[in-house]
């Protein structure tokens, strides 16, 4: 299959302080690498994938990689309005990162309004576990993460363990959102293109909600 065919592109920004890793995760998902060291990020870089998130349905995945530090966030908070998705990464041993994860999340939805954004939680560095340097317990993230209404996962750039899950689990959140019409196609909003023409999305959308109404009903 031409991998530039796509049905749906979704934009999704990476969320957290600097150093957290999230440029690590983007090299290992995109490109199956990682850097020992690795630059960085001033103001917004940009990854591309691909990903089939069923038979013949392919999605476009456009990653906004966003600089954690304060002197880049007016940059940053430009993005976030026209981003479907985010992932809230945190380090997890480094206490502080998880402790501003709610202000990220504050930050988002702030200023995607009237949009709509969904989000996974990541512990990041999960490595660091077995060094006995984890400053974060999972019971305490799944809270938090159950708080944010977001799944929790967490995953390792240095041993690839969860990242792909990470970023599937996202784009299968989207899609699935897009499906029972919780997330909506709009004019002039970037956060999710649709080649399918805007009236087949809209019926599909209601014929899901649909099926989902009378699989609820008593």
């Amino acid at each position: 299959m031409d991998i530039t065919l796509w049905q749906y592109q979704f934009r999704i920004i990476m969320l957290g302080d600097s150093t957290v890793g999230k440029s690590s995760m983007l090299k290992r998902y995109t490109e199956d690498l990682f850097l020992e060291c690795i630059n960085q990020t001033v103001g917004v870089d940009f990854y591309v994938h691909f990903l089939e998130v069923e038979p013949g349905v392919r999605v476009k995945l456009q990653f906004w990689d966003t600089a954690g530090q304060e002197r880049f966030r007016s940059v940053t908070r430009s993005y976030y309005r026209n981003s479907v998705g985010g992932l809230l990464v945190f380090d997890l041993g480094n206490r502080k990162s998880f402790e501003n994860v709610q202000q990220w999340h504050a930050e988002v939805l702030e200023r995607v309004q009237p949009y709509s954004v969904l989000f996974v939680l990541v512990g990041h560095k999960s490595d660091r576990d077995k060094a006995g340097e984890r400053a974060v317990n999972r019971t305490e993230a799944e809270k938090l993460a159950s708080q944010l209404g977001a799944p929790y996962i967490e995953a390792s750039s240095k041993t690839g363990h969860n990242v792909k899950e990470a970023f599937d689990l996202l784009t299968r959140r989207v899609y699935q959102g897009l499906k029972s019409g919780e997330i909506q196609l709009r004019e002039g909003w970037d956060g999710v293109k649709s080649t399918a023409p805007a009236d087949q999305m809209t019926k599909r959308q209601q014929n899901e909600a649909s099926e989902k109404n009378k699989s609820c009903a008593c």
